[in-house]
């Protein structure tokens, strides 16, 4: 199965339909009046059709099993035409597209079964997914070429030479997928002050993202929510929260970070762990949706 452990839980929701033809108006007629032999074809197919949205992952091989929070089945009689609805909703890292439609195939072939006794001619058609929402994919052809970033690495190791910046440059490659440019890349001893004065000299109109990447541990040297958080004028607490708990749920030592982020002026700034692991993670665990926040604060709701 293809791997989903980076991905976040979220409402996902899929709507897929599914039309059962018959041939002539009597068969339409039976349905209504449940005088087909086999029994009430709504009800049956409906029942039917729940079981196939719950045993979807039992029966496509690739398919992640997840928890189905929702499921409504509906029909609508246009003609000859029965149009089957079949909505299912999930919190979880991935999508619910193929149990709906799943679920509306077993609803239409229950309904076939039911009815080809009484009607030989009854078809199955456009079984096909008309809504799909939830998860990052909403978000994926989202670019963001007004925003200009800085990206600041605070580490005692690299500034002095002695190490290589992976974390620095894996944040602007990041960075790029969404379109927003890195103006200006800095490394920084683990100096309160150095950090302090870089902050105040980025946060400016012609930087709306400052993300500083290393510092943020519980070593003697990781000062960098002290030098950040005092200038910080607007926290917003819960952006390194879910970053936490993100992190928290692949590796036992996430909890210890002390990133902390809010506004400066204008200016979204974010506080990442050093490492490369750690920058992926955060990245994932907040873009792109982070980046509503500059709506928000122009006084945009939407």
């Amino acid at each position: 199965m293809v791997n989903i452990t980076q991905k976040s839980s979220s409402l996902r929701i899929a709507i897929a339909t599914a039309v059962v033809k018959v041939s002539r108006p009597e068969t339409i007629a039976a349905i209504q009046q449940r005088k087909i032999p086999k029994g009430d074809v709504f009800e049956f197919a409906r029942a039917a059709g729940l079981l196939g949205v719950k045993k979807t992952s039992d029966l496509i091989p690739d398919c992640h099993p997840l928890p189905i929070e929702y499921t409504s089945i509906s029909y609508e009689i246009e003609g000859l035409n029965i149009i089957i609805s079949v909505e299912v909703h999930t919190i979880y890292k991935t999508g619910v597209e193929v149990e709906a439609m799943h679920g509306a195939s077993i609803t239409a072939l229950t309904m076939y079964d039911m009815l080809k006794p009484i009607d030989k001619a009854v078809e199955i058609q456009q079984i096909r997914l008309v809504k799909k929402t939830g998860g990052k994919s909403d978000l994926k052809n989202t670019a963001f070429p007004e925003l200009k970033a800085a990206v600041v690495v605070c580490s005692d190791s690299i500034f002095e030479g002695n190490a290589a910046d992976t974390s620095g440059r894996t944040l602007i490659a990041l960075l790029e997928q969404f379109g927003i440019e890195t103006q200006t890349y800095e490394v920084l001893p683990d100096e309160i002050s150095a950090i302090r004065e870089k902050a105040l000299q980025l946060c400016s109109a012609e930087h709306q993202l400052l993300i500083f990447t290393g510092g943020t541990g519980l070593s003697p040297r990781d000062v960098t929510p002290e030098a950040i958080g005092p200038l910080i004028e607007r926290p917003i607490e819960g952006i390194m929260e879910t970053a936490r708990r993100y992190g928290q749920e692949r590796m036992p030592y996430a909890m210890l970070s002390r990133g902390v982020a809010g506004f400066i002026g204008s200016t979204l700034v974010l506080t990442f762990p050093g490492s490369k692991s750690g920058v992926e993670e955060s990245f994932q665990a907040l873009f792109p949706q982070v980046l509503h926040l500059f709506k928000i604060n122009k006084g945009q709701k939407h």
